[in-house]
């Protein structure tokens, strides 16, 4: 399989290996890229041909899969270069930061159809396709409540790195709960109708200068955030994190009401650490309660009405907690065009997801509901 690669940075890399770890035929066999990235583990961008633009690519590459791997505020303007073209595409989320582009993707999506994985791995992991299983089971009865929560123990790369800025993240439901979203609405199976939001931001926020970097700040020895001396964080993990231009808030929550009435509520945090990390919810039914923590790898069943409680150790995973590899092997099925394949993450998913966490964000901004709607407020 010849594989075209838009933007190959440490995520594209990262899942090029995971599909070359699937099927070692599946090679990159062009290259759109002109910042010239190299990541670890992939070759030099000058092993492979390298274009301008993504229409060069496709005029002079036959490609069988394509992958979008660039900064979040291009991953539309990508998109809607390579849906025409009908090639099976790889899209990394969110798939549009900003209602404009989103509303231009769906446009596009209409006009072309779609044979797109968007980059949703959890709800592709073990842990959730079991929770799935059990909920489907019937055995702790419909869900009434859902407790969501991402407490993120290396949440410093969202203000010490390029992720700080918001013109090209679109804010941290779009970099987060997005993932959360979508993993909740795989489980429930029904229509989100509306959401409430408010993001705070307490902790990385200050008066260092714009601009300065760890080496440069003379407290740079005393700082618990400090990375002049850390070698366990990457090259671009530079800047101070309690200077004027930091960006993003450091924690967020939503309320989000879906058809039957019932509601979820979602919590993330950007300043936990180490063992406070936490990423699972909490499916509650009148029959009993199904819990799962993504970072332990461990979910439990509580029955409400008997004195029993199912315990399973799945093992975290690598990866996404393992999703990685099964969105991977999902790519390479609709490449080769397999019997019955089909993507197992939408791009309908993936503007459902980036909908709902636009809709987070406008609300936490005017302190109102917001309906879960393309044109309704």
């Amino acid at each position: 399989m010849r594989i075209g690669v838009i933007g190959l940075g440490m995520r594209a890399s990262h899942v090029m290996k995971e599909i070359q770890n699937v099927d070692p035929s599946c090679k990159i066999a062009a290259l759109v890229d002109p910042k010239h990235q190299q990541a670890s583990g992939i070759d030099s961008p000058a092993a492979y041909p390298l274009y301008n633009t993504p229409e060069e690519m496709l005029q002079q590459e036959h490609l069988d899969g394509i992958l979008i791997g660039t900064r979040c505020s291009l991953h539309t303007e990508m998109a809607l270069k390579v849906l025409p073209s009908g090639i099976p595409l790889y899209m990394e989320k969110p798939v549009s930061t900003n209602m404009e582009d989103l509303v231009r993707l769906k446009a596009g999506y209409e006009a072309f159809g779609s044979n797109v994985v968007v980059s949703f791995p959890l709800r592709l992991t073990s842990i959730v396709q079991m929770a799935k299983e059990i909920i489907d089971s019937g055995k702790i009865g419909t869900v009434e409540h859902v407790q969501a929560v991402n407490n993120v123990p290396y949440g410093g790369v969202y203000y010490h790195s390029w992720y700080r800025d918001e013109q090209i993240t679109g804010g941290m439901f779009l970099q987060k709960a997005t993932h959360d979203f979508d993993y909740v609405h795989s489980l429930l199976g029904t229509k989100p109708t509306e959401i409430c939001a408010m993001t705070s931001k307490q902790v990385f926020k200050g008066t260092k200068p714009a601009g300065l970097k760890c080496k440069d700040c003379e407290d740079n020895r005393t700082c618990e955030e400090s990375t002049a001396y850390r070698s366990d964080v990457a090259d671009d993990w530079e800047y101070c994190v309690f200077a004027e231009d930091t960006g993003n808030e450091d924690s967020g929550s939503a309320l989000i009401r879906y058809e039957s009435g019932m509601h979820v509520s979602y919590s993330q945090n950007f300043f936990a650490r180490r063992g406070a990390g936490r990423r699972g919810a909490r499916f509650l039914g009148y029959k009993g309660t199904l819990e799962f923590d993504f970072i332990t790898g461990q979910l439990k069943v509580f029955m409400h009405h008997t004195p029993r409680v199912e315990t399973y150790d799945l093992g975290a995973g690598d990866g996404h907690f393992g999703g990685d590899t099964a969105l991977a092997a999902n790519f390479i099925d609709l490449m080769r065009n397999r019997a019955g394949s089909r993507s197992l993450s939408t791009l309908e998913d993936g503007m459902l997801s980036a909908l709902m966490c636009l809709k987070a964000k406008e609300s936490a901004e005017t302190g109102q509901f917001k309906r879960i709607d393309w044109c309704c407020s």
